[in-house]
């Protein structure tokens, strides 16, 4: 009997299809040619995932004619609910790619291994949030991690980023291996990896006398992979470490994309696949938001290090982002599925832009203090640099939640969702952390504005592709926060999943 492959939809792949094709050209000419000068990597970087944004967003006008469905024989999800995640993750990656020219330029790292590499996570990333088979969402989070390993030990001139990467490679392996279990697992006791058949599976099979021990336990394996990628405590122990370690283009590619990837892949086994255990995995999403909430507040307030107070603050913000999580769990599976998905998806995408925006002002701040990020290497930024301190103020009072920032927008969409399903202590542990975290950036502001430059200190260096990088990362910040109506409206259709 001949071969029949599934009918593959062109169109609806080019987004991932121009990433791929980027990196390979962007890696093949680039070896072939002289060093570009003037920071052509970047613009080429930047150019390939504004090509793939503008096809997504092609792609969603579609979706919306034609309703979401899945691709080649059911192994990605055509929805808006990928396509939004798309968006932030090339919105993420177009931004790290700008502040990227500004660390490695005039390095020996100079050259197009790092941006390829920007663009091959950035794929598994995208196809980890639009999965619908549980392997190849294992491919996607295969193919972010190995990407991010490699980034994270990219600095060899470091022993720091040397540490890191290994710390990360060794630890993420574990993950994955639970992740892949799970999966085992979940196969044993549905007889599927794909999620449209596990739906299918259990919509029409009647479990007795718990007899569905395999599916529990994959599930909670799958959790424990999955909490690990969003450095959900206690699985956040390698966050610190790999943050401080790493170059701080890198440490901002794993906040946003990373996080946004692994949260997507979250939602998509969870609310998509298993809602009919929601009632299991629900309360263990609880355990897990309340204790990100508090460790990552608390933990952030004694650190001396601005890398390692971002870590912990995304570890904290992970603690928010599973607050909608478990609000989305409420109703999970219904016809009214609340606006718990929304919230999440639109949290990852205002959160993405301002921790890149963070990150790129440590790279500056760091690059001329000899990579050295701690508090005193902030103080004074304001004297010698005001304008990326007025940028870095607007960042860390987003990251803080104040109203007419992105970030107020983000962390009010999950609070009202959890209170919207009457999870009132969890929405009040909330917002107590989001008081403790203040603190966290009030005493990095006070630093930036309050306290005087060391004698003899230099303007820092702004390189202009990070300039133009942290001008769009706050402009963006700021529109959000003043008019977010168009983005909240945008995305009312996001939890209509492909099933």
């Amino acid at each position: 009997m001949p071969f029949v492959g599934p009918e593959v939809d062109w169109f609806a792949l080019s987004p991932y299809l121009a990433m791929v094709g980027g990196a390979i050209v962007l890696m093949v000419v680039g070896a072939l040619t002289p060093r570009w000068r003037g920071g052509m990597y970047a613009w080429a970087t930047v150019a390939v995932t504004v090509t793939s944004a503008v096809l997504a967003l092609f792609v969603w006008d579609d979706i919306g004619d034609s309703g979401p469905s899945t691709l080649v024989g059911g192994a990605l999800a055509h929805d808006r609910f990928a396509v939004l995640v798309t968006l932030g993750i090339l919105g993420a990656t177009a931004l790290v790619a700008l502040i990227s020219d500004g660390e490695l330029r005039a390095t020996s790292n100079d050259g197009p291994e790092i941006y390829a590499l920007l663009l091959t996570a950035a794929v598994g990333a995208m196809v980890m949030a639009a999965a619908n088979e549980l392997i190849v969402m294992f491919l996607g989070l295969e193919t972010l991690s190995l990407g991010l390993y490699v980034l994270a030990a990219s600095d060899r001139r470091r022993a720091g980023s040397q540490e890191s990467g290994m710390k990360y490679f060794v630890l993420g392996g574990f993950a994955s291996a639970f992740f892949l279990y799970g999966i085992a697992l979940l196969y044993g006791g549905t007889r599927s990896t794909s999620i449209s058949e596990i739906i299918v599976w259990f919509q029409t099979t009647v479990t007795v006398e718990r007899n569905d021990a395999l599916v529990l336990a994959g599930v909670a394996l799958l959790l424990v992979g999955l909490a690990f990628k969003v450095s959900a405590v206690p699985f956040h122990v390698w966050s610190p470490d790999v943050y401080q370690g790493a170059p701080s283009n890198v440490t901002a590619f794993m906040a946003s994309v990373g996080k946004a990837a692994a949260f997507a892949a979250m939602l998509r086994v969870l609310v998509v696949a298993l809602p009919f255990h929601r009632d299991d995995w629900r309360p263990a999403i609880w355990v897990l938001a309340v204790l990100s909430l508090v460790v990552g507040s608390v933990l952030a307030v004694v650190q001396t290090d601005v890398k390692r107070m971002l870590a912990y603050s995304s570890v904290s913000h992970a603690g928010f982002i599973l607050v909608g999580v478990e609000a989305a769990g409420h109703r999970a599976g219904e016809a009214d599925a609340g606006a718990g998905v929304q919230a999440v998806l639109v949290y990852l995408v205002l959160y993405g832009v301002l921790v890149v925006g963070s990150f790129a002002v440590a790279t500056v701040v760091g690059r001329s203090h000899d990579g050295s990020t701690g508090l005193d290497s902030f103080a004074g930024l304001a004297q010698r640099r005001p304008a990326l301190a007025l940028a870095l103020t607007v960042f860390l009072l987003a990251q803080a939640g104040v109203p007419l920032t992105s970030g107020f927008v983000a962390k009010w969409g999950v609070i009202q969702e959890a209170v919207a399903e009457r999870s009132y202590a969890i929405a009040i542990i909330a917002m107590l952390a989001a008081v403790i975290a203040a603190f966290l950036y009030l005493r990095i502001m006070v630093s930036v504005w309050l306290q005087d430059s060391p004698d003899g200190a230099e303007a820092e260096r702004v390189p202009g592709l990070t300039a133009i990088a942290v001008t769009l990362a706050a402009v963006f910040t700021l529109a959000v926060g003043v008019w977010p109506d168009w983005l909240l409206s945008a995305t009312e259709s996001v939890a209509a999943y492909a099933r």
